[in-house]
Parts: C-alpha cells; sequence; structure tokens
C-alpha cells in the first residue's frame, strides 16, 4: 500500500478493482473463452500457437511447418472452414509477422517459466510469515531459511510424480477454499456489512478521482489477486476443461470473492494493518490452524507452477524450439503429467536465490506482478488472433473482447512497470537469458535445415552409390534417421562413401513433429518402398503430448512395414529378410552434424551459430529421447560448412 493515510473510500475502491478484475479476467476470460483455445487438451501461448500453425501455414522452420492438406486431423474439414481467413493470409504473407508471432508465444513461455519461479518462492515465503504474527521476535532470516527448506524438499518430491500425492491436493485445497470464505463473512458480519456495496464501479471512479497517480501506481499490487489464471489455463492438460470450470465457478471464485470482502472490512476499521493483511484479519482461535491450512495451499499452488512449467518445455523441446533436456513421464494414464530433471532443478536453486535474495521485501511481489499480467496480456493477443484465424468470430464480438481486456490488461502493464526498478527486473532477466536460449537453438535449427534441404541425397542418387561394386550390403536392420521431408539427410550419402556399406534391410526414419498435442495411432507411423532392394522410407508422425519409446518404435515400424509387404509371394520374401535382419541385430544411426563457420561468414553467423553448437553440445542426444538401447547407437558426425 502506498497510500501513506488510507481511508475507507480507498479500501472500498481497492475491493471493487480486485472484485472486477476476478469476475472479467477470471470468469470472462479464462473460464469463459481461453479454456475454449485448447490443443486437444493442451493449454498456454504454445498450444495456441499450434493451433494458429494448424490452421494457416504461418510456421518458421521449414521442417515444422504443417500444410493442411497434409495434415490427418484437418482432413475432414469444409474447404470453407480450411480456408485461412484475411488474418491469416496476412501472417502467410509476412515473415515479419510470422517472426513477432513466434515471438510472442516464446515470450509468453518465458514468462509463465518466471511465474513457475516466484510463485513458488512468494507463496510459501507469504504463508510462513504467518509465524512472525504470534512470535514477532521471529527474524525474516528464519522465515526464508525455513521457506528454502520446504522448497527444496517440495523440488525434491517432484520426480516421483504429482499422481503420488496428487491425493492430497484436493483436501487441502477445499479446507483452504471453504475456511478463507467463512473466516471472510465473520469479518463482514463482524467489522463492516456493507462491503458489498463496493462492487459498484463508481468506487473505481472515485478511487482514481481522489489519488490520481499514486491510485495507478497501486495496481501493480492488486493485480497479484488473479494469479494462477494463467496457470490453471496452462495445466489443462493435467485437468479436463469441464472440471477446471466448474472448480472455478462453484467454489475458487466465490471463496475469493468473500475472502477479499472479509480482508477489506477488516482494513476498514483497521486502516493502517496493510502491511500483512491476511493473518491480521484471522481470529485469535483460529490462527494456528490457518497458518497449517495456508503453508499446506502454498505448497499445493508451487506444484500448479511447476507441473505447467514441465508442461511448457516439453511442448518446446518437442517442437524443436528449445534445447533437448530429459522429460519423464510420471504417470501411466496421464499423458500431460511429465518431470525435467534439469528444468527442476534450475527452478529449485532460483527459486530458493529468489527467497534468500530478496527475502520477505516488497521486491519479490514486484516481480511477481511483472510475470502475471505480462503473461495475461500476450494471451489475450493470441486469444483475438485465435478467434479471428480459427474461431471466425463476427468483428463486433471480437472487438468487444479485445478493447475491454486490452485496455484493463494494459493498464495494468504499465503500472507494474514502474515496479521494474524495485525488482521487477527479475522476470525480464529470467524471460531475455530464455529467449535467447530460444531464439540461438531456432536459428541454429533453421540453418541446419535449410543446409540439408540443399544437399539432400535423393532416391536416385541413393540407388547410384548402392549400385557401385564397392559398396556392400552387411547382415541386420539399420534404422537410419533423418530430419527432411522429400529426400534423404547429406550424412547418408557421407556414411555411405566413408563405410562403402548398407545393412541388408534399411529404414530411413523421419520423426515428424506435427504441431498438434495427439496423433492418431493409424496415423503415427507411414512406411514407403525407396527403390533400391531393402530399402524404406518411414515417417513416424507425432504431437507434443505424445511419447515415443525405442522399443515401441522399433516394433511399430516393423509393424508397420510388414502390414506394406501384404500377403503376395514378394511380401513373404521381404517380411522374410525384414525378420532374418531383425535376428541378425538392430541398430540405430543418427547423424551428429557441427556446423564449419568459415572466414567469410559474417559476424552474426558466427555468434549465432557459435552460440547454438555451444548449446547442441550440452543438450541431451535425440536417441536417447527415444529409448533407444544404449548399445543399439551409432553417431556419424559431418561437417556443415555455412
Amino acid at each position: 500500500m502506498n497510500l501513506s493515510s488510507p481511508t475507507k473510500d480507498d479500501y472500498m475502491g481497492l475491493y471493487s478493482i480486485m472484485f472486477w478484475t476476478l469476475t472479467l479476467i477470471g470468469v470472462v476470460k479464462y473460464v469463459g473463452i481461453a479454456l475454449n483455445a485448447d490443443d486437444h487438451g493442451e493449454g498456454g501461448t504454445f498450444a495456441m500457437y499450434s493451433l494458429l500453425c494448424r490452421h494457416a501455414d504461418i510456421g518458421i522452420l521449414p521442417s515444422k511447418k504443417v500444410y493442411l492438406e497434409e495434415e490427418p486431423l484437418l482432413r475432414n474439414q469444409s474447404a470453407a472452414a480450411r480456408r485461412p481467413s484475411w488474418l491469416g493470409k496476412f501472417f502467410e504473407r509476412s515473415i515479419t509477422a510470422r517472426r513477432a508471432l513466434l515471438f510472442m508465444s516464446i515470450l509468453g513461455m518465458c514468462m509463465l517459466i518466471g511465474d513457475g519461479i516466484l510463485t513458488p518462492a512468494i507463496s510459501v515465503l507469504s504463508a510462513i510469515q504467518g509465524l512472525r504474527g504470534p512470535f514477532p521476535s521471529v527474524r525474516n532470516s528464519v522465515v526464508e531459511a525455513l521457506s528454502a527448506v520446504i522448497l527444496i524438499g517440495l523440488f525434491l518430491l517432484q520426480k516421483y510424480g504429482t499422481s503420488k500425492v496428487s491425493f492430497l491436493f484436493s483436501p487441502i485445497m477445499a479446507a483452504w477454499t471453504f475456511t478463507t470464505p467463512i473466516i471472510g463473512l465473520y469479518s463482514i458480519v463482524h467489522y463492516y456489512p456493507g462491503i458489498f456495496k463496493a462492487i459498484s464501479p463508481h468506487y473505481i471512479v472515485r478511487f482514481f478521482l481522489r489519488n490520481k497517480k499514486e491510485g495507478w501506481r497501486m495496481l501493480g499490487g492488486t493485480v497479484l489477486c488473479i494469479t494462477g489464471a494463467e496457470a490453471m489455463f496452462a495445466d489443462l492438460g493435467h485437468f479436463s476443461k469441464k472440471g477446471i470450470q466448474i472448480a472455478f465457478l462453484s467454489s475458487i471464485y466465490p471463496s475469493l470473492v468473500l475472502t477479499y470482502a472479509g480482508q477489506t472490512a477488516y482494513l476498514i476499521n483497521n486502516v493502517n494493518d496493510f502491511s500483512d493483511g491476511f493473518y491480521k484479519f484471522v481470529p485469535r482461535p483460529v490462527y494456528w490452524p490457518m497458518f497449517i491450512i495456508a503453508t499446506l495451499a502454498a505448497i499445493v499452488a508451487s506444484q500448479s507452477l511447476i507441473s505447467a512449467t514441465f508442461s511448457v518445455i516439453k511442448q518446446s523441446v518437442v517442437l524443436d524450439y528449445f534445447p533437448r533436456v530429459k522429460v519423464v513421464h510420471t504417470s501411466q494414464h496421464k499423458e500431460g503429467e511429465v518431470y525435467s530433471p534439469e528444468t527442476n532443478y534450475i527452478l529449485m536453486v532460483l527459486c530458493v536465490s529468489v527467497v534468500l535474495g530478496f527475502g520477505a521485501g516488497n521486491a519479490i511481489g514486484n516481480a511477481f506482478g511483472v510475470v502475471v499480467i505480462m503473461v495475461m496480456l500476450i494471451t489475450t493477443v493470441m486469444l483475438t488472433l485465435v478467434m479471428i484465424i480459427i474461431w471466425r468470430t463476427p468483428p463486433v464480438l471480437v472487438a468487444l473482447y479485445f478493447v475491454p481486456f486490452v485496455v484493463m490488461e494494459g493498464s495494468y502493464v504499465s503500472a507494474v512497470f514502474t515496479k521494474i526498478p524495485e525488482g521487477g527486473w527479475l522476470p525480464f532477466a529470467v524471460s531475455i537469458i530464455l529467449a535467447m536460449v530460444m531464439f540461438g537453438w531456432y536459428y541454429g535449427r533453421q540453418r541446419k535445415t535449410e543446409y540439408e534441404i540443399a544437399n539432400k541425397v535423393t532416391v536416385e542418387r541413393l540407388g547410384e552409390l548402392l549400385a557401385k561394386p564397392e559398396v556392400q550390403r552387411v547382415p541386420g536392420l539399420c534404422f537410419f534417421y533423418s530430419n527432411i521431408q522429400d529426400g534423404l539427410t547429406p550424412i547418408v550419402g557421407h556414411y555411405i562413401k566413408n563405410m562403402s556399406s548398407l545393412h541388408a534391410v534399411t529404414v530411413f526414419v523421419t520423426l515428424r513433429y506435427l504441431l498438434v498435442a495427439k496423433v492418431d495411432e493409424r496415423e503415427r507411423v507411414l512406411v514407403a518402398r525407396l527403390g533400391p532392394d531393402g530399402v524404406y522410407g518411414c515417417t513416424v508422425q507425432y504431437g507434443y503430448a505424445d511419447s515415443l519409446s525405442g522399443g515401441d518404435l522399433t516394433a511399430q515400424v516393423t509393424g508397420s512395414l510388414r502390414r506394406h509387404f501384404g500377403t503376395a509371394e514378394a511380401g513373404a520374401e521381404e517380411a522374410a529378410r525384414l525378420e532374418a535382419a531383425r535376428t541378425n541385430g538392430v541398430v540405430h544411426v543418427r547423424g551428429k552434424m557441427r556446423f564449419y563457420v568459415g572466414e567469410d561468414a559474417g559476424w552474426f553467423d558466427k555468434v549465432m551459430l557459435g552460440f547454438y553448437e555451444f548449446l547442441h553440445g550440452i543438450c541431451r542426444s535425440a536417441l536417447p529421447a527415444l529409448g533407444t538401447p544404449l548399445q543399439q547407437r551409432v553417431e556419424i558426425g559431418m561437417l556443415y560448412k555455412v
């Protein structure tokens, strides 16, 4: 609270702001609109970007573009529904607009990761500060140390998966959701029964007329009332849309409205207690039970942001916009429940550093406010694009959505930007670092794809190489991984020339990441003969919510090949050759390229490709991500000259 001497009217205006923020952003925007912009059950900014890319040719990387006539999940749409809208055509024509859209998606993801750092820190720290109510002598350093211990324990439990402890979440959140509004009702009756007069928007107008610039600056604090809304959308893969809508409308929303009303009623009668409004409005007889419930609820809230961070990292890795990190599926039944060890421990270090570095001051709250509203503004813009490009919403309805929310969230953004020197710089620093990593990776992958397309090995060229007398066909089954759709990677020619051999049965596998959440099993594996005996092409298609394992992949590909051979005599011979090759041993060959940046290359290429080489060197290999056995992996190196 920046007001030097707050009054009853100030608190009434602040409650009115929080009520309408919760109602418009929480209920109307997220529950009513955003949850419908899912991509096959997945939510968040990258899911919306995926959705947009599937309905218009606006992807950036050539290997990641989705062409509507090839996309199996869109074949049944009518011609009118598949035809790009005027805005879709604009994005298709403008590379600048497509890059801006990609950058917006990246920034939204980076800000959500920043939320994953700050939410556990501020939630646990705020809850543990309740110790200082009954024991004012407890120092801030003790509160910070205890908060750090709780956070470390929470992150160490992540490897077991949320399903192992999720049975505790419902009773904890139920206790929090139903006890805080009861206390709120008690405060309303005891301190100020007329608090709900503040629902009238004229209290907001009077608040700003009275406080002017100071009132505008205070928006940076009131935005915290809607924290968690974006995580609710990003966590859509963990829960059903209907379940989230019912839970929010029936319990969370009324609980927050009553709790904030109770706190405001208390503050109207205790105008100088704004520094710790929650614990001071809790009656003494129930103080310790509420302290325990608040601490447990803070841990559950932290878990939701950590899980959302794992989800968006997995989406980005699978879509090849982020360096490969290990992603583990921790549930047999929930595909969206994932865990990333590297991400987990980096988040743990950053969260603990925030707690110990920022402490109990206002700086951590300022940083939190910047993250919350920036992600929401990005979601508003992307939802508008979804309305125009995909839903074909009438312009009047689009304007009725876009204008109010941009004005509201834009006002919040302008207010929280004043907090950047006071701690708000932290999420920007984290987001800039992450955006640099993502852009460096994206640029390197783009240049790699361009080189491979320009120097690909055609099927005709493959036949010429295999026809040479010095090239031998050795026993065994080889899965040779290629990155490009039309043709083979240059490493194939490099391998045959230098090894003078190729396995008796060789399957050139292209892993095609579609910009969808899940691919139908019938469309998963596509096989075809490539001309030379025993040489086949295979495209394995899957989305960012699918998972592949090495054993299953081998079985799926060989099964598809047997079905492709048919029951004719020639097919039986090919099936027998495949089985014999599999008996002789299976090997998975992957090319490991490096860029050779010549002296004539520009400084931008030298810097960006050097950074990409660094990222490529420290990230995980693609084959371990597929779960292929270690003894079956072979890597072939090649220099790509730029």
